[in-house]
């Protein structure tokens, strides 16, 4: 069974002007979530500052958003690591937490290989009884899980369920369809590709985007799914404008700028992370503007 189909929300998280983590206002942006039709909720993924996070700040958003969604939808905590032993510790906290799935980027820095990969996912699968989705995103990480790893994955372990896919090579979704068989469920980890990975039988998107549409985020997913696939299409070309703004700059800066434009008070970055230059910023809020977004 699908930890979820259609659009699940890579949420940001809210800080406060003193950098610390602001709790309270999850509960805001969650609800926001929840009744925008959002299919399921990431909390400290790479969208939400999961790598300049304690390990008990990281803990404890996801207890607070697990206890904010109250079972409504799926909770998938982000614990990946590029120590898998850090790994194993996060992912059995965020069970702990209330945690209905784990979201585990490959390593990064380290660039194992594909045996040491399989080692590193079984391990952490092995340790904790949580459906686990595979992240993968080279461009951040500098390694790539091959197709026929993850597909070797799935059948080693019953909890690999899933596979968020960040390169953006739609010929390498196909290769997973085609290594995994449909052992395997297939999420976007691309705004601006939910459609065409859908169109190879994928399940939906993990978006950045639903932070700010998330009932048009949705919908896009949602009527692929139901096959009505022009008005899903018209969705994702209507938004790719919005789309491109929102990674105009490295992701999650611009999409904080986005919520806090919308009087969303998210807060600002923790370093490396810097506030978004303005003429990008200028564009992204006319872009939003053009989208019928409402800015404060």
């Amino acid at each position: 069974m699908s930890v979820f189909e259609g659009s699940g929300v890579a949420l940001v998280t809210p800080m406060k002007e003193n950098g610390e983590v602001n709790y309270e206002q999850f509960e805001e942006i969650v609800n926001m979530q929840v009744e925008g039709g959002t299919d399921a909720i990431v909390v400290c993924g790479t969208t939400g500052e999961a790598s300049t996070l304690t390990h008990e700040e990281h803990i404890e958003c996801i207890r607070v958003v697990a206890d904010y969604t109250k079972k409504r939808i799926p909770v998938i905590a982000g614990t990946g690591s590029n120590c898998t032993e850090t790994a194993i510790y996060l992912s059995t906290e965020a069970y702990k937490a209330g945690a209905d799935a784990l979201l585990v980027v490959s390593p990064y820095y380290n660039k194992a290989t594909q045996a040491g990969l399989k080692k590193h996912f079984l391990s952490i699968a092995n340790a904790v009884d949580l459906p686990m989705i595979l992240y993968n995103i080279q461009g951040r990480t500098g390694v790539n899980i091959a197709a026929k790893t993850m597909a070797d994955l799935a059948k080693e372990a019953e909890n690999i369920v899933a596979v968020k896919e960040a390169n953006g090579d739609i010929s390498a979704v196909a290769d997973i369809m085609y290594y995994s068989q449909g052992d395997l469920d297939v999420y976007s980890g691309n705004d601006d590709q939910i459609v065409p990975l859908m169109s190879l039988g994928g399940k939906g998107v993990i978006s950045v985007l639903s932070n700010i549409l998330p009932k048009e985020t949705h919908d896009m997913a949602r009527l692929y799914l139901d096959g009505k696939v022009k008005e899903s299409a018209d969705l994702q070309i209507k938004y790719i404008p919005l789309i491109h703004a929102l990674f105009s700059e490295v992701n999650p800066i611009p999409v904080k700028k986005a919520m806090n434009l919308m009087g969303l008070n998210v807060g600002p970055l923790r370093l490396p992370l810097t506030e978004m230059e303005e003429e990008h910023a200028k564009v992204l809020a006319e872009e939003m503007i053009k989208a019928g977004i409402k800015l404060a």
